[in-house]
């Protein structure tokens, strides 16, 4: 983790070193060490800081990668907000619908892959990672716009026009970008990630750890963008019955993108603090292979974003 030190930033960077000498020096037995509580902080910030400062410099901890500007964590409201918003609102048609599923299922792919954690190496992009890549965005925008298809071809009326306007396209997609990171980010669970011991050595990789950082980005996912989409339709299904709104319906569509804006903008910090970057993995759940030559009782493990 000593190569991330050139990401730190001036703050607090004379209290991080002070913290990593005061490691250094606190003698081979760092469990034992880890009960003076002035290690204990130490220790909690150092490897806090690693990730916090990695992200802060657009940096992947895991692969030490550049993320690109556009899917840095302050581009992912201003960005993330009308791409939901377009599919969110009805279309013309089907293909405006798709389209619409298609830009925002991409952006969100492209994410995940910059944000994973992978043990590849930087220049090697599979094959099979290509081919999954194309089939979720396809499959996930493909999916998205089937509601209105079924809208526009068979001409429904209440209360199925209800349930597929105002219902589904929440939770549906909220599934899917749920899906995405699983997809997407399957290499994790399918060949692990490096796990790191109290002192930040690495000592293996860990399918179990991939599956656990996986699962708990997928859902947080599915959470940040479900109810992004969930708590405006519902503010605007009772908002529309009052006198305001009735006589002045084109209001809808820029409240309801200020709601969205305002709950995005909550969940996303909430999200990313709820499941941390930095993930806690017990000693029970991990390959015994790997276990075997240490006697830690947890490991650590960088989750992605």
């Amino acid at each position: 983790m000593d190569s991330n030190l050139r990401f730190w930033k001036s703050e607090g960077k004379e209290e991080i070193k002070t913290s990593r000498e005061l490691l250094l020096t606190s003698g081979p037995d760092i469990t034992k060490s880890l009960l003076n509580k002035k290690i204990k902080e130490a220790w909690n910030l150092s490897l806090f800081c690693v990730c916090f400062f990695s992200l802060k410099a657009s940096v992947n901890p895991s692969t030490g990668d550049i993320v690109p500007p556009i899917f840095r964590l302050p581009a992912f409201l201003p960005l993330t907000v009308p791409l939901v918003l377009g599919t969110s609102l009805l279309p013309n048609g089907v293909k405006h619908a798709f389209l619409g599923q298609l830009l925002f299922h991409t952006y969100i792919t492209s994410f995940n892959l910059a944000h994973g954690n992978t043990t590849r190496k930087p220049e090697e992009f599979p094959h099979k990672q290509m081919l999954l890549t194309t089939g979720a965005i396809v499959y996930s925008a493909s999916t998205g716009a089937f509601p209105h298809y079924i809208l526009t071809r068979f001409q429904l009326q209440s209360p199925a026009q209800l349930f597929l306007k105002k219902i589904i396209p929440a939770p549906l997609t909220a599934f899917l970008c749920a899906f995405n990171v699983l997809i997407i980010r399957g290499e994790e669970y399918e060949s692990g990630i490096e796990i790191m011991d109290s002192n930040g050595c690495i000592v293996g990789v860990s399918k179990k750890a991939g599956e656990k950082a996986v699962k708990e980005t997928a859902f947080s996912r599915a959470v940040m963008i479900g109810t992004a989409l969930f708590i405006p339709d519902i503010a605007l299904h009772y908002l529309k019955r009052t006198n305001i709104l009735i006589r002045n319906p084109l209001v809808c569509s820029p409240l309801k993108f200020i709601m969205m804006v305002s709950v995005l903008g909550v969940m996303i910090p909430v999200s990313f603090s709820w499941m941390p970057q930095l993930g806690t993995i017990q000693r029970s759940l991990i390959e015994p292979e790997i276990i075997s030559s240490t006697e830690e009782t947890e490991f650590f493990y960088n989750r992605g974003v």
